[in-house]
């Protein structure tokens, strides 16, 4: 009788925030992280906090309330996977010792109240290990009572800092009247400034490239701009139209705004004055949601082997891992891809910088739907890759992966209305990696022909040796379908031997 094999070993973060405790249950498989189960309870520990900073037995009740809870899942997982984190309300709390105390009697595990610095740096791992992009990326982490920013590069940042301010303590200083008026706004907002008055200097220096949010305030603006038939990318005009949204409502019991959830409606002011004071003070362009934080962080810092890798390429090998796709097959077909790209004039014919990217994944987990089923592969292909965790990928990128791999193969449609590249671009994607499907079918790179391709706006020419073309007449018919399909819908494309 065969062996079974060990199951994968479970890791547990938990975050004792200001605003809800989370625990987050993960598990290391196939050279990624698969999550197992995330618990959240809104304890809204800040809110607890009186004019001495004492928290009130109220607010300890609850955190110990919802501990009780997690207690259980940590039953089953080996200590030494474990972490707990206290932030910002911990911190500050005068009677701390007396919550952690009973806390740590009641999970049976040791909580560590990190400092605001080190706060920011967890956050920014969790950032790095699951947020793809290049260059400096500014990182903002607004909290139930911290504000973290940090600039950094690759998985080091330059810059760290913890502010004290968040979207429940804005809520009680700033609208503790419960009123949406525009002073309420406009006090919340210029306060989030003075605050952040002091480092606005030294992170201008700095710089950064690329903005992504993380956590709960950053995450149901996305979801509401998603509901609202906006795309991903937030932008100050889409908080000022929100800000105004809010205004609609005279209290904050009454604010209703599609997409946005009851639990996140009482702290959506707070949270979103900041983000506002944040992009007008620091003068951000747009920012987009990464991929994980803190307890990603936490998680990451604890499995050394997923640690200081390229996020992408790791995320390509968990998949393909997973899924038991054809490795060397999948890297035949990136590497025509990328050739035929390189005919056309990479930098000109796919002009964002994350295009060839994109291309190149598309190429090297195309056949992920086999998984499931040959039949409808590329619905199939369309499906997992909407569903499954991509770190290092946004959601508009996981989308048009999703949509380019659904048509990998025989029928060809339209690429509908997507947000990760231009309309042309996105095409274009599509166009290379049917045509590099076909001409690598044989699944040997000795087999497959000598080929270039000439691109002259959205006019391609494939030439291929006219020998080969009659040796393999079963791809020559396919190239020919191939052409007629594409030139019908408005791609043209013609066969030259």
């Amino acid at each position: 009788m065969s062996e079974v094999a060990p199951s994968s070993p479970l890791y547990a973060a938990i975050d004792l925030g200001s605003n809800s405790f989370h625990m987050m249950v993960v598990r290391h498989i196939d050279g990624g992280i698969q999550t197992m189960a995330k618990i959240k309870r809104k304890v809204r520990l800040a809110a607890g906090l009186n004019g001495e900073l004492m928290l009130s037995q109220e607010a300890m009740q609850r955190g110990w309330d919802c501990l009780s809870l997690f207690a259980e899942r940590l039953q089953d997982i080996p200590r030494e996977n474990i972490r707990i984190v206290g932030t910002a309300t911990l911190r500050t709390a005068s009677n701390a010792d007396t919550f952690l105390a009973k806390a740590n009697q009641i999970l049976g595990f040791p909580i560590q109240v990190i400092s605001g610095e080190e706060e920011a740096a967890t956050i920014y791992k969790g950032v790095a290990h699951t947020s793809g992009g290049s260059g400096k990326r500014l990182v903002v982490d607004i909290g139930g009572a911290s504000t973290e920013l940090i600039i950094g590069e690759g998985f080091e940042p330059k810059a760290l800092t913890s502010l004290k301010m968040g979207c429940v303590t804005w809520l009680e200083q700033h609208f503790k009247d419960r009123q949406l008026t525009q002073i309420n706004f406009d006090n919340a907002i210029l306060a989030a400034k003075d605050t952040l008055a002091p480092i606005l200097e030294h992170y201008q220096n700095i710089g950064w490239d690329i903005c992504v949010g993380a956590s709960g305030t950053v995450q149901a603006l996305q979801e509401i701009m998603l509901a609202q038939g906006m795309d991903e990318v937030i932008t100050l005009a889409k908080l000022k139209r929100l800000q105004k949204q809010a205004m609609l409502a005279d209290h904050l019991e009454e604010l209703e705004i599609d997409g946005l959830t009851l639990e996140r409606a009482l702290v959506f002011p707070s949270g979103l004055s900041i983000l506002i004071a944040v992009f007008e003070l620091l003068n951000i362009d747009s920012m987009t949601l990464a991929g994980g934080a803190l307890r990603e962080g936490m998680v990451y810092d604890m499995v050394s082997e997923l640690q200081q890798d390229d996020i992408c390429a790791r995320t390509i090998k968990s998949v393909q891992a997973r899924c038991q796709l054809d490795v060397a097959y999948a890297n035949q077909v990136s590497a025509l891809a990328e050739k035929l790209l390189q005919d056309c004039g990479a930098n000109l014919w796919l002009k964002e910088p994350q295009a060839k990217g994109l291309l190149l994944t598309a190429a090297k987990l195309h056949e992920v739907g086999l998984t499931l089923d040959f039949k409808k592969a590329g619905e199939h292909g369309a499906y997992l890759l909407s569903n499954l965790d991509l770190p290092g990928y946004t959601r508009a990128q996981k989308f048009l992966l999703a949509e380019v791999i659904r048509r990998y193969k025989d029928h060809l449609s339209a690429m509908p209305a997507q947000h990760a590249l231009s309309n042309s671009s996105a095409i274009r994607v599509l166009r290379l990696l049917r045509l590099s499907v076909i001409l690598t079918h044989r699944r040997k790179t000795d087999l497959q022909p000598e080929c270039s391709v000439q691109c002259n706006d959205d006019n391609m020419v494939l030439t291929i040796e006219r020998q080969w073309l009659l040796n393999n007449p079963l791809t020559s018919a396919e190239l020919e379908l191939e052409a007629n399909r594409q030139t019908d819908i408005g791609w043209p494309l013609t066969i030259n031997a």
